[in-house]
């Protein structure tokens, strides 16, 4: 049974996806969380017990971070554009590691059938969170058409972090949002 000592597991976590952000998927072992968190061999391991395990903690704790980040910002009263703005932005400045490290393991989770599932069960339950979050701020997206704008948000940020560092400013990011939130041409008229 892994040791139950929570805060050295996030630590541990948290290091993984640092590494994950620096040195890819395939840079992620055991020994490289360990030598970045300045612990001695054999104690990433004793946290989990492969390095599928790891790969799946980075993940949940990923998507712990970002639920509790959304959390917090939807106390503060604002527009949705302004909400994703600053949720965006954010994530591709000052928190790019985290979601490189998502980005890195979305893409294993094509070969790597148990990272698969625990990511379709996070984007189910972000589905529900940002239903939950619609409500409490009142707005009147139908449920039918949230999971495009989850898809069209992950499509925006991927392009965000993926950008050269220091490369993304807000008038970008809010560019970006209106045409999320209202669509790029507006009304389109057909040629006859």
């Amino acid at each position: 049974m892994p040791p139950t000592n929570p805060a050295r597991r996030r630590a541990l976590t948290d290091t993984a996806i640092e590494v994950l952000a620096s040195s890819g998927v395939h840079g992620l072992t055991h020994r490289a969380v360990e030598k970045a968190a300045g612990l001695p061999p054999g104690t990433a391991s004793n946290y989990f017990r492969s390095r599928e395990a790891l790969l799946v903690a980075a993940a949940e704790r990923i998507a712990e971070l970002h639920h509790a980040d959304t959390d917090r910002a939807i106390e503060q009263p604002a527009t949705l554009v302004d909400l994703l703005t600053e949720s965006l932005l954010t994530a591709a400045t000052t928190l790019r590691n985290r979601y490189l490290a998502i980005f890195e393991l979305q893409l294993e989770a094509a070969r790597r059938p148990v990272l698969a599932t625990v990511l379709a069960g996070l984007q189910d339950t972000a589905l529900h969170v940002t239903a939950g979050h619609h409500d409490k701020l009142g707005l009147t997206i139908p449920r039918e058409k949230i999971p495009a704008l989850i898809a069209l948000y992950g499509g925006a940020l991927f392009t965000l972090v993926a950008a050269p560092p220091g490369s993304v400013s807000r008038d970008v990011v809010q560019n970006v949002v209106q045409a999320i939130v209202y669509g790029c041409a507006g009304h389109i008229q057909r040629r006859p």
